[in-house]
Protein backbone atom coordinates (compact mmCIF):
# COMPACT_ATOMS: atom_id res chain seq x y z
CA UNK A 1 0.00 0.00 0.00
CA UNK A 2 1.16 2.95 -0.67
CA UNK A 3 -0.09 5.85 1.94
CA UNK A 4 0.81 9.55 3.45
CA UNK A 5 0.10 10.69 6.61
CA UNK A 6 -3.59 11.03 7.52
CA UNK A 7 -3.18 13.05 10.86
CA UNK A 8 -1.64 16.70 11.46
CA UNK A 9 -2.37 17.71 14.89
CA UNK A 10 0.26 20.42 15.98
CA UNK A 11 -2.37 22.05 17.62
CA UNK A 12 -5.72 21.20 19.04
CA UNK A 13 -8.59 22.30 17.24
CA UNK A 14 -11.90 21.01 18.28
CA UNK A 15 -15.42 21.40 16.54
CA UNK A 16 -18.52 19.61 17.62
CA UNK A 17 -16.19 16.82 20.13
CA UNK A 18 -13.65 16.07 16.98
CA UNK A 19 -9.93 17.36 16.09
CA UNK A 20 -10.43 19.02 12.78
CA UNK A 21 -6.99 18.89 11.63
CA UNK A 22 -7.35 14.70 12.21
CA UNK A 23 -8.12 12.48 9.38
CA UNK A 24 -8.45 9.34 10.42
CA UNK A 25 -11.71 8.79 10.09
CA UNK A 26 -12.38 9.97 6.47
CA UNK A 27 -9.57 7.89 5.76
CA UNK A 28 -11.08 5.13 7.51
CA UNK A 29 -14.44 5.75 5.48
CA UNK A 30 -13.10 5.83 2.01
CA UNK A 31 -11.45 2.63 2.74
CA UNK A 32 -14.62 1.16 3.36
CA UNK A 33 -16.16 2.66 0.59
CA UNK A 34 -13.40 1.45 -1.94
CA UNK A 35 -13.89 -2.41 0.33
CA UNK A 36 -18.01 -2.00 -0.34
CA UNK A 37 -18.04 -1.46 -3.87
CA UNK A 38 -15.47 -4.50 -4.76
CA UNK A 39 -17.92 -6.21 -2.68
CA UNK A 40 -20.98 -4.91 -5.13
CA UNK A 41 -19.30 -5.68 -7.33
CA UNK A 42 -17.11 -3.45 -9.04
CA UNK A 43 -13.57 -4.03 -10.82
CA UNK A 44 -12.20 -1.01 -9.56
CA UNK A 45 -13.27 2.07 -7.03
CA UNK A 46 -11.77 4.93 -5.65
CA UNK A 47 -13.50 7.24 -3.00
CA UNK A 48 -12.43 10.73 -1.81
CA UNK A 49 -13.68 12.12 1.33
CA UNK A 50 -13.20 15.94 1.46
CA UNK A 51 -13.29 17.96 4.80
CA UNK A 52 -14.60 22.20 4.34
CA UNK A 53 -14.08 24.73 7.23
CA UNK A 54 -14.69 27.83 7.08
CA UNK A 55 -15.47 31.21 8.92
CA UNK A 56 -15.75 34.68 7.49
CA UNK A 57 -16.50 37.98 8.48
CA UNK A 58 -17.81 41.05 6.83
CA UNK A 59 -18.22 44.52 8.18
CA UNK A 60 -19.09 48.00 6.81
CA UNK A 61 -18.38 51.51 9.09
CA UNK A 62 -16.90 49.61 11.44
CA UNK A 63 -20.31 47.24 11.99
CA UNK A 64 -20.23 43.34 11.36
CA UNK A 65 -22.91 42.88 8.60
CA UNK A 66 -22.32 39.36 8.67
CA UNK A 67 -20.42 36.41 9.81
CA UNK A 68 -20.57 33.05 8.46
CA UNK A 69 -19.16 29.68 9.80
CA UNK A 70 -19.72 26.56 7.76
CA UNK A 71 -17.89 22.86 8.52
CA UNK A 72 -18.52 19.59 6.55
CA UNK A 73 -17.15 16.39 5.63
CA UNK A 74 -18.42 14.89 2.06
CA UNK A 75 -17.56 12.01 0.13
CA UNK A 76 -17.34 10.71 -3.17
CA UNK A 77 -17.51 7.18 -4.76
CA UNK A 78 -16.28 6.21 -8.07
CA UNK A 79 -16.86 2.92 -9.56
CA UNK A 80 -15.71 0.94 -12.62
CA UNK A 81 -17.13 -2.11 -13.93
CA UNK A 82 -15.20 -3.17 -17.21
CA UNK A 83 -14.92 0.35 -19.52
CA UNK A 84 -18.07 1.45 -17.39
CA UNK A 85 -18.11 4.30 -14.23
CA UNK A 86 -20.30 5.81 -12.29
CA UNK A 87 -19.80 8.40 -9.55
CA UNK A 88 -21.76 9.19 -6.29
CA UNK A 89 -21.47 11.14 -3.39
CA UNK A 90 -22.99 12.01 -0.39
CA UNK A 91 -22.52 13.92 3.42
CA UNK A 92 -24.65 11.28 4.91
CA UNK A 93 -23.30 7.76 5.43
CA UNK A 94 -24.68 6.35 8.97
CA UNK A 95 -26.26 3.03 9.47
CA UNK A 96 -25.55 0.54 6.15
CA UNK A 97 -25.39 3.39 4.45
CA UNK A 98 -22.25 2.64 2.88
CA UNK A 99 -23.13 -0.54 1.46
CA UNK A 100 -25.78 1.33 -0.15
CA UNK A 101 -24.09 3.61 -1.80
CA UNK A 102 -21.73 1.20 -2.89
CA UNK A 103 -24.37 -0.59 -4.37
CA UNK A 104 -26.00 1.88 -5.82
CA UNK A 105 -22.95 3.06 -7.73
CA UNK A 106 -22.03 -0.43 -9.39
CA UNK A 107 -25.59 -0.76 -10.32
CA UNK A 108 -25.42 2.81 -11.99
CA UNK A 109 -22.09 1.74 -13.68
CA UNK A 110 -23.74 -1.35 -15.33
CA UNK A 111 -26.49 0.62 -17.23
CA UNK A 112 -23.56 3.79 -18.08
CA UNK A 113 -22.40 3.90 -21.33
CA UNK A 114 -18.97 2.34 -22.73
CA UNK A 115 -15.66 4.91 -22.14
CA UNK A 116 -13.14 3.16 -23.58
CA UNK A 117 -10.53 5.72 -21.54
CA UNK A 118 -11.94 5.38 -18.29
CA UNK A 119 -9.73 3.88 -15.51
CA UNK A 120 -7.34 3.95 -12.39
CA UNK A 121 -4.34 5.72 -12.99
CA UNK A 122 -1.13 3.37 -13.75
CA UNK A 123 -0.04 2.24 -10.62
CA UNK A 124 3.90 3.28 -11.93
CA UNK A 125 3.03 6.87 -11.75
CA UNK A 126 1.04 6.88 -8.04
CA UNK A 127 2.88 9.31 -5.66
CA UNK A 128 4.98 7.49 -3.16
CA UNK A 129 7.02 9.99 -1.34
CA UNK A 130 4.70 13.36 0.05
CA UNK A 131 6.96 16.46 1.03
CA UNK A 132 6.00 18.51 3.79
CA UNK A 133 4.60 21.51 1.90
CA UNK A 134 4.05 23.33 5.16
CA UNK A 135 0.10 23.80 4.40
CA UNK A 136 -1.54 23.84 7.78
CA UNK A 137 -0.99 27.21 10.38
CA UNK A 138 -2.22 25.34 13.39
CA UNK A 139 -3.39 28.57 14.82
CA UNK A 140 -7.13 29.47 13.58
CA UNK A 141 -8.28 32.35 14.26
CA UNK A 142 -11.26 33.01 16.07
CA UNK A 143 -14.13 35.64 15.40
CA UNK A 144 -12.69 38.51 17.40
CA UNK A 145 -9.71 38.27 15.50
CA UNK A 146 -11.06 38.17 12.09
CA UNK A 147 -13.30 41.41 13.20
CA UNK A 148 -10.29 43.05 14.27
CA UNK A 149 -8.49 42.40 10.42
CA UNK A 150 -11.17 43.49 9.00
CA UNK A 151 -11.46 47.03 10.78
CA UNK A 152 -7.94 47.86 10.57
CA UNK A 153 -8.35 47.35 6.73
CA UNK A 154 -11.55 49.92 6.61
CA UNK A 155 -9.82 51.95 9.06
CA UNK A 156 -6.57 52.52 6.54
CA UNK A 157 -8.60 52.63 3.76
CA UNK A 158 -10.66 55.49 5.27
CA UNK A 159 -7.78 57.23 6.68
CA UNK A 160 -6.70 58.14 2.82
CA UNK A 161 -7.52 61.28 1.73
CA UNK A 162 -10.13 61.11 -1.07
CA UNK A 163 -11.53 58.49 0.05
CA UNK A 164 -15.41 59.62 0.68
CA UNK A 165 -16.84 55.59 1.90
CA UNK A 166 -16.41 52.09 2.50
CA UNK A 167 -17.48 49.81 0.09
CA UNK A 168 -16.88 46.88 2.97
CA UNK A 169 -14.35 45.16 4.25
CA UNK A 170 -13.75 41.05 5.08
CA UNK A 171 -11.54 38.74 6.67
CA UNK A 172 -11.93 35.09 6.61
CA UNK A 173 -10.05 31.84 7.56
CA UNK A 174 -10.60 28.14 6.92
CA UNK A 175 -9.29 24.46 6.59
CA UNK A 176 -9.73 22.41 3.63
CA UNK A 177 -8.08 18.97 2.71
CA UNK A 178 -8.79 15.69 0.69
CA UNK A 179 -7.93 12.11 1.45
CA UNK A 180 -7.87 9.65 -1.52
CA UNK A 181 -8.20 5.79 -1.29
CA UNK A 182 -8.09 3.51 -4.45
CA UNK A 183 -8.41 -0.10 -4.63
CA UNK A 184 -4.94 -0.04 -6.50
CA UNK A 185 -3.81 0.38 -2.98
CA UNK A 186 -3.11 4.19 -2.81
CA UNK A 187 -3.63 6.01 0.46
CA UNK A 188 -3.11 9.58 0.54
CA UNK A 189 -4.17 12.79 2.64
CA UNK A 190 -3.82 16.29 2.87
CA UNK A 191 -4.72 19.52 4.38
CA UNK A 192 -4.49 23.05 4.20
CA UNK A 193 -5.31 26.43 5.64
CA UNK A 194 -6.19 29.19 4.18
CA UNK A 195 -6.64 33.17 5.43
CA UNK A 196 -7.81 36.29 3.58
CA UNK A 197 -8.31 39.79 4.23
CA UNK A 198 -10.04 42.11 1.92
CA UNK A 199 -10.60 45.98 1.46
CA UNK A 200 -13.60 47.87 -0.71
CA UNK A 201 -13.56 51.55 -0.82
CA UNK A 202 -15.26 54.20 -2.55
CA UNK A 203 -13.82 57.58 -3.20
CA UNK A 204 -15.64 60.85 -5.01
CA UNK A 205 -19.59 61.53 -4.38
CA UNK A 206 -22.49 61.21 -6.57
CA UNK A 207 -22.02 59.84 -9.82
CA UNK A 208 -18.21 60.88 -9.54
CA UNK A 209 -17.77 58.00 -7.00
CA UNK A 210 -15.17 55.48 -8.22
CA UNK A 211 -14.47 52.24 -6.29
CA UNK A 212 -11.32 49.96 -5.74
CA UNK A 213 -10.43 46.94 -3.55
CA UNK A 214 -6.94 44.93 -2.53
CA UNK A 215 -6.35 42.02 -0.89
CA UNK A 216 -3.95 39.24 0.64
CA UNK A 217 -4.65 35.43 0.95
CA UNK A 218 -2.22 33.01 2.13
CA UNK A 219 -2.03 29.32 3.93
CA UNK A 220 -0.25 31.13 6.51
CA UNK A 221 -1.33 34.32 9.20
CA UNK A 222 2.68 35.24 9.14
CA UNK A 223 2.57 35.57 5.36
CA UNK A 224 -0.57 37.69 5.23
CA UNK A 225 -0.18 41.19 4.56
CA UNK A 226 -0.75 43.69 7.19
CA UNK A 227 -4.54 44.36 7.56
CA UNK A 228 -3.24 48.26 7.14
CA UNK A 229 -1.54 47.70 4.19
CA UNK A 230 -4.55 46.14 2.20
CA UNK A 231 -6.81 48.92 3.34
CA UNK A 232 -4.41 51.48 2.25
CA UNK A 233 -4.10 50.62 -1.06
CA UNK A 234 -7.45 49.51 -1.31
CA UNK A 235 -8.60 53.41 -0.79
CA UNK A 236 -5.07 55.36 -2.57
CA UNK A 237 -6.03 53.10 -5.72
CA UNK A 238 -9.93 54.25 -5.18
CA UNK A 239 -8.71 57.81 -5.20
CA UNK A 240 -6.22 57.33 -7.80
CA UNK A 241 -9.67 56.56 -10.27
CA UNK A 242 -11.21 59.49 -9.84
CA UNK A 243 -12.21 61.35 -12.26
CA UNK A 244 -11.69 58.92 -15.21
CA UNK A 245 -11.53 60.37 -19.07
CA UNK A 246 -12.71 58.46 -22.08
CA UNK A 247 -10.64 57.35 -25.05
CA UNK A 248 -11.11 57.88 -28.80
CA UNK A 249 -10.78 54.52 -30.31
CA UNK A 250 -7.14 53.54 -31.46
CA UNK A 251 -4.72 51.07 -31.47
CA UNK A 252 -1.76 50.64 -29.09
CA UNK A 253 0.72 49.42 -26.67
CA UNK A 254 -0.96 48.02 -23.30
CA UNK A 255 0.91 47.68 -20.40
CA UNK A 256 -0.83 44.71 -18.03
CA UNK A 257 -0.74 45.19 -14.46
CA UNK A 258 0.17 42.66 -11.87
CA UNK A 259 -2.73 42.12 -10.85
CA UNK A 260 -4.79 41.34 -14.10
CA UNK A 261 -1.62 40.10 -15.86
CA UNK A 262 -2.44 36.63 -14.42
CA UNK A 263 -5.24 36.34 -16.48
CA UNK A 264 -3.27 36.11 -19.40
CA UNK A 265 -1.68 32.77 -17.65
CA UNK A 266 -4.72 31.44 -17.62
CA UNK A 267 -5.98 31.99 -20.62
CA UNK A 268 -2.94 29.76 -22.22
CA UNK A 269 -3.56 26.94 -18.92
CA UNK A 270 -7.17 27.11 -20.41
CA UNK A 271 -6.39 26.40 -24.00
CA UNK A 272 -3.73 23.57 -23.27
CA UNK A 273 -6.28 21.56 -20.67
CA UNK A 274 -6.36 17.67 -21.90
CA UNK A 275 -10.27 17.67 -21.96
CA UNK A 276 -10.14 20.89 -24.21
CA UNK A 277 -7.23 19.20 -26.68
CA UNK A 278 -9.17 15.64 -27.29
CA UNK A 279 -12.29 17.65 -28.04
CA UNK A 280 -10.35 19.72 -30.32
CA UNK A 281 -11.73 23.01 -28.55
CA UNK A 282 -9.30 24.81 -28.19
CA UNK A 283 -7.05 27.38 -30.16
CA UNK A 284 -3.98 26.20 -30.01
CA UNK A 285 -4.75 22.65 -30.45
CA UNK A 286 -2.16 21.84 -33.26
CA UNK A 287 0.51 23.83 -31.26
CA UNK A 288 2.57 21.54 -29.29
CA UNK A 289 5.86 21.81 -29.57
CA UNK A 290 5.64 25.86 -31.33
CA UNK A 291 7.23 28.74 -30.70
CA UNK A 292 4.22 31.22 -29.62
CA UNK A 293 6.29 33.75 -27.26
CA UNK A 294 9.78 35.01 -27.04
CA UNK A 295 12.89 33.07 -26.07
CA UNK A 296 12.80 34.35 -22.57
CA UNK A 297 8.99 33.45 -21.45
CA UNK A 298 8.63 30.37 -19.30
CA UNK A 299 5.33 29.44 -17.51
CA UNK A 300 5.59 27.32 -14.46
CA UNK A 301 3.15 25.06 -12.72
CA UNK A 302 4.86 24.56 -8.96
CA UNK A 303 2.22 21.94 -6.88
CA UNK A 304 5.25 21.72 -4.69
CA UNK A 305 5.90 24.77 -3.73
CA UNK A 306 6.34 25.09 -0.24
CA UNK A 307 2.97 27.31 1.30
CA UNK A 308 1.70 27.70 -2.25
CA UNK A 309 -2.20 28.68 -2.55
CA UNK A 310 -2.89 25.35 -4.16
CA UNK A 311 -0.19 23.35 -3.38
CA UNK A 312 -0.16 19.55 -2.90
CA UNK A 313 2.12 16.34 -3.19
CA UNK A 314 -0.81 14.08 -5.37
CA UNK A 315 -3.33 14.93 -7.29
CA UNK A 316 -6.58 13.44 -7.31
CA UNK A 317 -5.93 10.20 -8.79
CA UNK A 318 -2.97 9.45 -6.47
CA UNK A 319 -0.32 10.20 -9.10
CA UNK A 320 2.75 11.80 -8.25
CA UNK A 321 3.01 15.42 -9.04
CA UNK A 322 6.29 18.00 -10.34
CA UNK A 323 6.81 21.30 -11.42
CA UNK A 324 6.32 21.54 -14.77
CA UNK A 325 7.07 24.41 -17.44
CA UNK A 326 4.41 24.67 -19.70
CA UNK A 327 6.36 27.20 -21.93
CA UNK A 328 10.03 27.36 -22.04
CA UNK A 329 11.42 29.40 -23.88
CA UNK A 330 8.71 30.54 -25.61
CA UNK A 331 7.98 27.06 -26.63
CA UNK A 332 4.81 24.79 -25.63
CA UNK A 333 5.82 22.17 -23.99
CA UNK A 334 3.01 20.19 -22.86
CA UNK A 335 -1.00 19.61 -22.31
CA UNK A 336 -2.03 19.65 -18.89
CA UNK A 337 -3.37 15.66 -18.50
CA UNK A 338 -5.05 13.45 -16.47
CA UNK A 339 -5.68 9.81 -17.09
CA UNK A 340 -8.51 9.78 -19.34
CA UNK A 341 -7.20 12.42 -21.41
CA UNK A 342 -3.91 11.23 -21.21
CA UNK A 343 -5.53 7.91 -23.00
CA UNK A 344 -7.35 9.43 -25.29
CA UNK A 345 -4.47 11.09 -26.47
CA UNK A 346 -1.91 8.44 -26.59
CA UNK A 347 -0.05 10.07 -24.12
CA UNK A 348 1.18 9.88 -20.14
CA UNK A 349 -0.57 11.32 -17.56
CA UNK A 350 1.34 15.13 -16.18
CA UNK A 351 -0.66 14.77 -12.66
CA UNK A 352 -3.11 17.16 -13.33
CA UNK A 353 -6.19 15.53 -11.94
CA UNK A 354 -8.47 17.77 -10.21
CA UNK A 355 -11.65 16.22 -8.64
CA UNK A 356 -14.87 16.93 -6.61
CA UNK A 357 -17.02 14.28 -4.61
CA UNK A 358 -19.02 14.25 -7.57
CA UNK A 359 -17.22 14.02 -10.42
CA UNK A 360 -14.63 12.00 -12.26
CA UNK A 361 -11.44 13.61 -12.40
CA UNK A 362 -10.16 16.14 -14.86
CA UNK A 363 -7.01 17.95 -15.57
CA UNK A 364 -6.56 21.35 -14.02
CA UNK A 365 -3.92 23.34 -13.01
CA UNK A 366 -1.89 24.04 -9.48
CA UNK A 367 0.59 27.31 -8.51
CA UNK A 368 1.04 28.96 -11.74
CA UNK A 369 3.02 32.03 -12.16
CA UNK A 370 5.09 33.50 -15.60
CA UNK A 371 8.52 34.10 -15.06
CA UNK A 372 9.91 37.43 -14.43
CA UNK A 373 12.47 39.60 -16.95
CA UNK A 374 15.03 41.71 -16.32
CA UNK A 375 13.72 45.18 -16.91
CA UNK A 376 11.75 47.40 -14.37
CA UNK A 377 7.99 48.33 -15.23
CA UNK A 378 9.21 51.39 -15.84
CA UNK A 379 11.79 50.31 -17.91
CA UNK A 380 9.38 48.34 -19.46
CA UNK A 381 6.73 51.18 -20.57
CA UNK A 382 9.38 54.25 -20.87
CA UNK A 383 9.40 54.37 -24.70
CA UNK A 384 5.81 53.79 -25.13
CA UNK A 385 4.52 57.74 -26.47
CA UNK A 386 0.80 56.55 -25.94
CA UNK A 387 -0.48 53.37 -24.41
CA UNK A 388 -2.54 52.01 -21.87
CA UNK A 389 -1.67 50.61 -18.35
CA UNK A 390 -4.70 48.43 -17.43
CA UNK A 391 -5.56 47.60 -14.00
CA UNK A 392 -8.80 46.31 -13.91
CA UNK A 393 -10.38 43.63 -16.23
CA UNK A 394 -14.44 43.39 -16.61
CA UNK A 395 -16.53 40.16 -18.72
CA UNK A 396 -15.53 36.99 -19.88
CA UNK A 397 -15.19 38.02 -23.71
CA UNK A 398 -12.42 35.62 -24.93
CA UNK A 399 -13.13 32.65 -27.39
CA UNK A 400 -11.32 29.79 -26.44
CA UNK A 401 -11.98 28.21 -29.28
CA UNK A 402 -10.86 30.92 -32.03
CA UNK A 403 -8.07 32.79 -29.56
CA UNK A 404 -10.48 36.30 -30.17
CA UNK A 405 -9.71 38.38 -27.14
CA UNK A 406 -11.91 41.21 -25.70
CA UNK A 407 -12.24 42.73 -22.41
CA UNK A 408 -13.69 45.57 -20.81
CA UNK A 409 -11.19 47.53 -18.75
CA UNK A 410 -10.21 50.37 -16.94
CA UNK A 411 -7.08 52.22 -15.94
CA UNK A 412 -4.72 54.89 -17.12
CA UNK A 413 -3.13 56.43 -19.86
CA UNK A 414 0.25 56.20 -21.04
CA UNK A 415 2.16 59.67 -22.28
CA UNK A 416 5.75 58.95 -22.98
CA UNK A 417 6.64 56.38 -20.86
CA UNK A 418 4.54 57.72 -17.93
CA UNK A 419 1.14 56.43 -15.90
CA UNK A 420 -0.49 59.74 -16.06
CA UNK A 421 -4.33 60.11 -16.17
CA UNK A 422 -7.39 57.67 -15.18
CA UNK A 423 -9.31 56.31 -18.11
CA UNK A 424 -12.50 53.88 -18.11
CA UNK A 425 -15.17 52.20 -20.26
CA UNK A 426 -12.97 51.04 -22.71
CA UNK A 427 -12.61 47.82 -24.51
CA UNK A 428 -9.53 46.15 -25.36
CA UNK A 429 -9.34 43.97 -28.17
CA UNK A 430 -7.10 41.35 -30.00
CA UNK A 431 -5.54 37.46 -30.94
CA UNK A 432 -4.64 35.50 -28.08
CA UNK A 433 -1.50 34.31 -30.60
CA UNK A 434 -0.67 37.49 -31.97
CA UNK A 435 -0.39 38.86 -28.05
CA UNK A 436 1.56 36.09 -27.31
CA UNK A 437 4.08 36.99 -30.24
CA UNK A 438 4.80 40.50 -28.55
CA UNK A 439 4.50 39.39 -24.63
CA UNK A 440 7.27 41.26 -22.84
CA UNK A 441 7.48 40.82 -19.10
CA UNK A 442 8.87 43.06 -16.37
CA UNK A 443 10.98 42.11 -13.53
CA UNK A 444 8.39 42.43 -10.33
CA UNK A 445 7.22 39.00 -9.68
CA UNK A 446 5.26 38.79 -6.56
CA UNK A 447 3.62 35.45 -5.22
CA UNK A 448 0.33 36.67 -3.94
CA UNK A 449 -1.80 34.74 -5.80
CA UNK A 450 -2.80 31.35 -7.36
CA UNK A 451 -1.77 32.72 -10.72
CA UNK A 452 1.45 35.01 -10.43
CA UNK A 453 2.53 37.09 -12.87
CA UNK A 454 5.08 40.29 -13.18
CA UNK A 455 3.88 43.81 -15.26
CA UNK A 456 2.93 43.01 -18.82
CA UNK A 457 3.48 44.21 -22.14
CA UNK A 458 1.40 43.73 -25.34
CA UNK A 459 2.06 45.57 -28.48
CA UNK A 460 -0.44 46.98 -30.73
CA UNK A 461 -4.39 46.09 -29.42
CA UNK A 462 -6.92 47.90 -30.10
CA UNK A 463 -8.34 50.33 -27.67
CA UNK A 464 -12.88 50.46 -28.51
CA UNK A 465 -13.25 53.81 -27.12
CA UNK A 466 -15.68 56.82 -27.70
Amino acid sequence: MISSPSTVSPLPAKSAGRDLFDQSALSALAERLVEAARRAGADAADAVAVRGVSQAVELRDGRVEESERSEGDDVGLRVLVGQRQAVVSTNDVSGDGIARLAERAVAMARVAPDDKYVGLADPALLARDFPDLDLLDPDIPDVAELERRAKEAEAAALAVKGVSKSGGASASAGIGGMVLVTSAGFHGSYLRSSQGISMTAISGEGTGMERDYDYTSAPHAADLEKPEQVGRRAGERAVARGGPHKLETCKVPVVFDPRVSGSLVGHVVGAVNGASIARKTSFLKDKLGQQLFAKNIRIIDDPLRKRGLRSQSFDAEGVRVQKLAIVDEGVLTTWLLDSATARELNMKTTGHAHRGVSSPPSPGPYNLHLEAGEVTPAELMSDITQGFYVTDLIGSGVNGVTGDYSRGASGFWIENGKVTYPVSEVTIAGHLLEMFKSLAVANDLEFRYGVNAPTVRIEGLTLGGR
